[in-house]
């Protein structure tokens, strides 16, 4: 297989993204959510993630003035909801009442959280970067609200059951079959040996 170089490279090569719903709220209580194309875990001590937000996005200010953002992973049967958050803005309106979203309040941050999403973090803001027309969120994950249809025994995630989606730069996707475990490399390597 040969390569070739790209002449115009772009963020598209890099592939696939979870989709987040990032909920926010502004100083009068009104809540808001942002469909979020760019996240990823950061570190696992202390738990982070992080998220990309448009520098003129309308809860990138809300995000700035309370420290702290709740990330809620959606999944497939909630697409419509999903795309919709992200196609409009919630300066004149309320996203929740819209999409028929319930905000659930949150036990430390003042941002609530996306009742409906199986899997909600609750995170304090610990660090922006300012790249460009994006600044990056990290947010240190204080909380977990989980709902237990998706929960193994031992409080683990069943991933099967989550049925998130994925963004491929202009599309949605769902995630297909497990393949392994992480290192199973070496596993098959020392099994051979």
């Amino acid at each position: 297989m040969a390569k070739i170089l790209v002449q115009r490279p772009d963020i598209s090569y890099f592939y696939p993204l979870p989709i987040v719903l990032v909920s926010c709220v502004d100083e009068a209580g009104k809540p808001n959510i942002i469909t979020i194309g760019a996240s990823s875990v950061c570190s696992a001590h202390p738990p982070t993630v992080g998220v990309a937000i448009g520098v003129r996005q309308y809860s990138l200010g809300l995000i700035n003035f309370t420290q702290d953002f709740g990330v809620n992973i959606p999944t497939a049967a909630q697409l419509w909801e999903t795309d919709y958050c992200g196609s409009v803005s919630g300066r004149g309106m309320n996203k929740f009442e819209a999409a028929g979203f319930t905000p659930q309040p949150s036990t430390i941050i003042k941002s609530p959280l996306i009742e409906e999403c199986p899997v909600s973090m609750e995170c304090k803001l610990i660090h922006t970067a300012h790249l460009g027309d994006h600044d990056w969120l990290i947010g240190e994950i204080v909380a977990v609200h989980a709902d237990d249809a998706v929960l193994e025994p031992g409080e683990r995630l069943d991933r099967a059951k989550t049925d998130p989606v994925f963004s491929f730069w202009g599309e949605y996707w769902s995630v297909g079959q497990k393949l392994a475990d992480w290192h199973h490399a070496l596993r098959e390597k020392e099994r051979m040996v």
